[in-house]
């Protein structure tokens, strides 16, 4: 990949067809295959799939998608985004990875985070008060699995290890791991701890503000002598041909999704007002691309980040316009961000 990589990123949202109608899960599963066909063909670097187990999603093992995607590409990272390793095995989690990366020739990535929903944890038996030693334990046996030699390994939550050899191994020795921070400081600072890549999740206000834990990553990973990778950042978005096929396109289905989330945590209804607001100031690329490149390339400059992942689905916006999205992001927006930074604007 060159400096600056560009990704997508999906849960998987079960699309509506062309008459309206929500496709089924397997339809939908089937759909992100094509699109990351799609974004192979055309220069995306990175596609990344998150895991969710709720209806409005289809894919809850982003990495055995990820694996029919090895098989039609020939180019394009593949990654988690994210990959809920409180509700889940290290182990597990490391030999479904370095399957992938067999199957795609080296392109596997991982990327690590506590999730922002919760529904994994008493769907596979864990606690909801251990969320955050859950975390710190299974992220501390994963990095030292990330060295592919014996490890033995004893916490709280899981059983030990002893000298125990994980397979299969990676040809190039190591997957590429990231970690995924929502806004803790805390989090920041075990991802420099650990010398990993950090992985900004955006999704709402200036993306500036974030500027403090970039500076906080960089300044932790210097104090304890790890390394301070390039960061990346993902936000949401929606490209169509004109800023208002965009907003209206993505508009409606959004509001839908955004409101039953929003139940759930304590939130009023999402106005159209905060909407525009949050496109025109916030963290939501949402217009044509040059209105998405624009805004883009403003925030790799204030972040100073090496990687921007565009979430690309959040809804059920129609298939056919989630496909153009993909082809517009890959074959406009992508040129025309490099062609800004490289002109300084």
């Amino acid at each position: 990949m060159s400096d600056l990589a560009f990704g997508l990123d999906t849960f998987g949202d079960v699309p509506e067809d062309d008459t309206g109608t929500p496709m089924s899960y397997a339809a939908a599963i089937r759909h992100v295959v094509d699109e990351a066909v799609l974004a192979d063909e055309i220069g995306v670097d990175v596609i990344a799939l998150g895991e969710h187990h709720r209806p409005e999603y289809s894919i809850t093992t982003p990495e055995t998608v990820l694996a029919g995607i090895a098989t039609r590409t020939s180019r394009i990272h593949l990654s988690s985004g994210v990959t809920v390793l409180s509700s889940d095995d290290p182990v597990r989690v490391f030999q479904r990875f370095a399957t992938v990366d067999a199957l795609s020739d080296g392109r596997a990535e991982i990327i690590l985070g506590r999730g922002s929903f919760t529904e994994s944890f008493p769907l596979f038996g864990y606690d909801l008060s251990d969320y955050d030693k859950l975390f710190e334990e299974k992220i501390d046996l994963f990095v030292r699995l990330l060295d592919e030699k014996p490890v033995t390994w004893s916490g709280t939550l899981r059983p030990p290890l002893d000298a125990a050899d994980v397979f299969p191994k990676t040809e190039s020795g190591r997957l590429t791991t990231w970690v995924g921070v929502g806004g803790s400081p805390q989090s920041v600072i075990r991802t420099a701890h650990y010398g990993l890549p950090l992985m900004l999740a955006i999704i709402g206000g200036p993306a500036k503000r974030f500027a403090p834990y970039v500076d906080l990553y960089r300044r932790a990973a210097a104090e304890f002598g790890t390394t301070a990778h390039p960061v990346g950042m993902h936000s949401p978005g929606f490209i169509a041909d004109t800023d208002e096929e965009a907003r209206e396109l993505f508009w409606p289905r959004y509001r839908v999704i955004r409101d039953r989330i929003g139940r759930l945590r304590g939130w009023p209804p999402i106005q159209r007002a905060e909407y525009d607001s949050e496109i025109e100031h916030g963290s939501m690329y949402i217009g044509s691309p040059e209105t998405v490149a624009r805004k883009i390339a403003g925030a790799v400059k204030d972040l100073d980040v090496g990687r921007f992942d565009l979430i690309y689905s959040s809804g059920s916006q129609p298939a056919s316009a989630r496909m153009h999205a993909v082809e517009l992001y890959g074959t406009k927006v992508i040129p025309m961000v490099r062609d800004l930074l490289a002109e300084g604007k």
